[in-house]
């Protein structure tokens, strides 16, 4: 059964879809059997990977709303073993169409649990909010990694979203579980930075990844050309940060290659 992680924080700009983007990506290398689903309405994961949705075509909002089949919604993306579950800005709608439906709350649940099994790893790429597009992605979700960009006020917003993650498992997910802290945007010249990354590892120690994520010109570069930065410049210092990552995740699950 696919293990279901999203990737949250309602701060914008923390390298959130980057993230989605790039581990899904960096994970159907490793010939994991990987779906990205997104939750945005911005709809920048599905652009990332080189899908833009004309007007009327189906996408996740369709999925969720119309209950489109979802084997007709989702799609094919340059690597074999990734495929997308895209957004459009129609998708902005569906927080008011939300309200009046029971359950609603667990409408991605009921077609992440229908399709778990085809996949290794299910990413959902949530929007810079907690309404209930992002609430939908924790009720289905297995874990949660949360970007956290090595920048001044990084920890801002972070203790809420901890609070929203534990009435989502009282109310919802008991399950819900944190994958861990991810250190983005580092900028190693940057005294800031380091002192960013020290305040983190204090404050969540084991939680934080090991990985953290450079600020790097090849991975600012590739979502404007509709790829992950392993088929952009597979040699570059994002490359490179995002393998480690998933083979961190790979590692610690017991699914790594090892060395």
């Amino acid at each position: 059964m696919g293990h279901v992680i999203c990737i949250c924080n309602q701060k914008g700009g923390v390298g959130k879809t980057t993230t989605s983007v790039n581990l899904a990506s960096c994970m159907a290398l490793a010939e994991r059997r990987s779906l990205l689903i997104d939750m945005d309405p911005q709809a920048n994961a599905s652009s990332g990977l080189g899908i833009r949705l004309n007007r009327g075509e189906p996408s996740i909002y369709d999925v969720l709303l119309s209950r489109e089949v979802f084997h007709r919604v989702t799609r094919p993306t340059a690597l074999e073993f990734l495929q997308i579950l895209p957004s459009t800005q129609d998708l902005i709608g569906a927080e008011v169409e939300f309200i009046n439906l029971e359950a609603r709350e667990r409408m991605l649940a009921s077609i992440v649990d229908n399709v778990r099994g085809l996949y290794d790893y299910i990413f959902i790429d949530c929007p810079p909010s907690l309404g209930f597009l992002t609430l939908n992605a924790l009720v289905a979700s297995d874990s949660v990694l949360i970007p956290i960009q090595c920048e001044y006020y990084a920890l801002e917003g972070v203790g809420y979203l901890l609070q929203t993650i534990r009435r989502v498992q009282s109310a919802f997910n008991p399950e819900l579980k944190i994958k861990g802290f991810l250190l983005t945007m580092f900028d190693p010249r940057n005294n800031l930075c380091h002192q960013v990354v020290d305040d983190v590892r204090k404050h969540f120690s084991a939680l934080v990844f090991r990985s953290v994520i450079p600020r790097n010109v090849r991975l600012s570069e590739s979502p404007s050309f509709g790829k992950p930065v392993i088929l952009y410049d597979i040699t570059s210092k994002g490359s490179e940060s995002y393998l480690a990552l998933s083979k961190e995740i790979l590692d610690a699950e017991g699914n790594g290659n090892g060395n």
